[in-house]
């Protein structure tokens, strides 16, 4: 890592590490890790959260990848947010490379309950280092059924250029609160396209200044990571 991307990632730790400390009201908390639900930041509200995944197999890998990422969301209105990510991965190794950046805009229509399904859409576009630019739309569906929280995505991962190409693909979950500040819950994630497939658990913690989350996912096809690990972190300010 150049002496630039480092100083970079070392001071987004350092600026979570401030805000950590800092006094915020709870904004666009998360019940998954990998499955986006119903929500936006509010009007003027920020918020940074880290994202740690570890992948181990699977198609492309017989060994373990780690990716890093770092995500400032702010947000327009009540109802849109947009958020700019920087990535960093490394094969078999802990230590991160600088890999590219993500823009990205959500649009939630009404209010929580609004709707039979609460909709929302999301719009993202990838830079990422040495490959062709990305864009990812989500069409994010969330329905509260008592105390469970359900949540589908259907996502389309669109990569321009000359051989472009358009993958299907899709996130889902569903999740229960076990008290005021855990929640338990099951996703899913794959490709229909890759007919990647794969299932596990995920749990929940909010908390009054943060919040944090993780994951772990089974691959149940070939063509699927064997396993899956995520941890999302959140702090608003």
């Amino acid at each position: 890592m150049t002496g630039i991307k480092k100083t970079v990632f070392i001071a987004l730790a350092v600026a979570a590490a401030v805000m950590l400390a800092a006094s915020g009201a709870m904004a666009d908390t998360r019940s998954f890790v990998w499955t986006y639900e119903y929500g936006t930041e509010p009007k003027g509200g920020a918020e940074i959260e880290y994202y740690f995944t570890a992948l181990n197999g699977g198609k492309d890998s017989a060994g373990t990848t780690y990716q890093h990422q770092v995500e400032l969301e702010y947000g327009i209105t009540d109802h849109l947010d947009a958020g700019l990510y920087l990535m960093f991965n490394r094969e078999g190794s802990l230590a991160p490379d600088y890999e590219g950046f993500k823009l990205k805009t959500r649009y939630r229509f009404g209010e929580r309950g609004k709707y039979f399904i609460d909709p929302e859409v999301y719009v993202e576009y990838e830079n990422r280092t040495g490959e062709k630019e990305a864009a990812e739309l989500k069409l994010i569906l969330s329905k509260d059924v008592g105390k469970f929280s359900l949540a589908y995505n259907q996502i389309a991962e669109i990569t321009f250029g000359r051989g472009g190409t358009v993958e299907h693909e899709f996130a889902a979950g569903i999740t229960y609160p076990v008290s005021h500040a855990f929640g338990l819950g099951i996703e899913t994630m794959g490709s229909y396209t890759e007919k990647e497939y794969a299932v596990g658990p995920t749990i929940a913690w909010h908390g009054g200044k943060f919040w944090a989350n993780a994951g772990l996912l089974f691959g149940l096809s070939n063509n699927t990571a064997h396993t899956q690990a995520r941890f999302l972190l959140g702090i608003p300010f």
